[in-house]
């Protein structure tokens, strides 16, 4: 009599914020699919569907209650993990129907909440999966490019984040994980590792740099340590893959980690969240207030490494902000020359101390300082991309068209100044038929608007 084979049962997942929560979703989902459930696109198909949410702002809170909500009517089976793990109370009075609530980076509540509303499916058949461990697991993101998460939390005290409070202090991973699921992801065929974390610059400090043995020596848990090795590695066609530092604190350490990139074993990238440069906003929010000393950094940087591109975001109409500390900013905008900005209008977040801030200010003063900052950043980054026509610079393929009525074929990509989802692109025009995503290609640039780069592929 032949066994009939218990279908294996499926999971839908909803991840909403930053990378490091596309992280936590990745590994859900790779300790899933170990376990032997199977991913499901769309609502229907799921027997559960999990909510990864964000709760750093109302807003993203708000979000994250209607992807609930969403996910509620679309199918009913309903767990919610993520920042908003800390407000089950308010998950639960407004939607009843969710199976359970956990945390952020909780793997195992939210992987037993699952065995428990979709038991797994269990026999020898179903359980010959594939080495997950082996191949970095499952990801979210497009093969070519991966997230690596160095540590969790944070020990800043900013008065208008909550992070400590969602994510608990600085725990850092060790050093030598961290490199070998980076050799794990490279052998995938990962091609730009992106480095994440709260605040990359402290990699380590709770562990006093702990080393570990990593291949034929001790290795430090500690940035610069971590940067030197990452820029070792391989890809699987015998390069040196794209390495970005993001969420950088300018710690007088990160100067060290300038030269790699001016020897090309980092990719000449910083994101630093710099939030402010007027002192008296900068105070108010806790941070510390440096700017002077960042401007000659800067130039010190640009000196050894003249390709390198600095990102930033910025907090606009913080309370307190007058007209002078936001024209201070501009100033320091202009004196910078950053090479990419976001920026926030500010929100007050429940539980975080700027609430108690007087000076708050009206909504229209903030959108008025929003669009003025936007306007000025958006001017600086057109300058800084038009003198970038004419020049030839690597470029990494991001998406790759359909052929129009004539035959030509266009591409996305992104150069070294340009992290995914969050920079600009470089579009292409009459691309090779047999270009994919994640090929490495030179481009000659031939046009350059506020926010992105034009050019063609040079031919070898």
């Amino acid at each position: 009599m032949a066994t009939k084979i218990q279908q294996a049962p499926k999971v839908g997942m909803v991840s909403l914020g930053c990378p490091k929560a596309l992280v936590d979703s990745e590994r859900i989902l790779t300790k899933l699919r170990a376990d032997g459930y199977e991913m499901s696109p769309d609502y229907a198909g799921a027997d559960v569907v999990l909510v990864n949410t964000c709760g750093f702002l109302d807003s993203a809170k708000e979000e994250s209650l209607e992807a609930i909500g969403e996910a509620i009517a679309e199918n009913g089976r309903v767990i919610v993990t993520g920042c908003m793990g800390n407000e089950a109370e308010l998950i639960m009075n407004r939607f009843p129907q969710v199976l359970a609530v956990t945390g952020a980076h909780q793997y195992e509540d939210v992987v037993g909440a699952v065995h428990q509303a979709a038991p797994p499916a269990r026999g020898a058949f179903i359980d010959l999966v594939p080495n997950l461990d082996a191949i970095g697991g499952l990801k979210l993101t497009p093969r070519h490019y991966s997230y690596l998460k160095i540590s969790e939390g944070c020990n800043h005290s900013c008065s208008f984040c909550i992070i400590p409070d969602l994510r608990g202090k600085l725990v850092s991973r060790r050093i030598d994980a961290v490199l070998r699921e980076a050799e794990k992801l490279l052998a995938a065929g990962t091609k730009e590792l992106l480095v994440i974390s709260q605040d990359t610059s402290a990699y380590g400090v709770d562990t006093r740099h702990e080393a570990k043995m990593w291949k034929d020596r001790e290795v430090r848990a500690h940035m610069t340590d971590l940067a030197r090795e990452l820029g070792q590695l391989r890809t699987i066609e015998g390069y040196a893959p794209w390495t970005r530092l993001h969420y950088v604190y300018p710690y007088p350490h990160v100067d060290a980690v300038i030269p790699l990139m001016a020897e090309g074993l980092l990719t000449p990238y910083l994101d630093i969240p710099f939030q402010h440069a007027a002192p008296s906003v900068l105070k108010r929010m806790k941070r510390p207030a440096n700017e002077a000393k960042v401007l000659e950094r800067l130039k010190s940087w640009r000196d050894i490494c003249p390709d390198i591109a600095v990102r930033s975001s910025f907090v606009v109409g913080f309370p307190g902000e007058s007209e002078a500390d936001f024209e201070y900013l501009l100033d320091w905008l202009d004196e910078a020359q950053l090479d990419r900005v976001g920026a926030f209008r500010f929100e007050p977040v429940e539980g975080a101390q700027a609430n108690a801030l007087d000076g708050a200010l009206p909504e229209e003063v903030k959108e008025e300082r929003y669009q003025r900052i936007m306007a000025k950043t958006a001017a600086i980054s057109a300058a800084k991309l038009q003198a970038k026509v004419g020049r030839t610079l690597p470029v990494i393929i991001d998406e790759v068209g359909e052929a129009d009525e004539e035959g030509s074929i266009g591409a996305t990509g992104r150069s070294q100044a340009d992290a995914p989802e969050i920079d600009g692109h470089v579009y292409l025009r009459d691309v090779a038929v047999d270009l994919r995503p994640g090929a490495i290609v030179h481009v000659a640039i031939e046009d350059a608007d506020e926010h992105d780069l034009y050019g063609a592929v040079v031919q070898a």
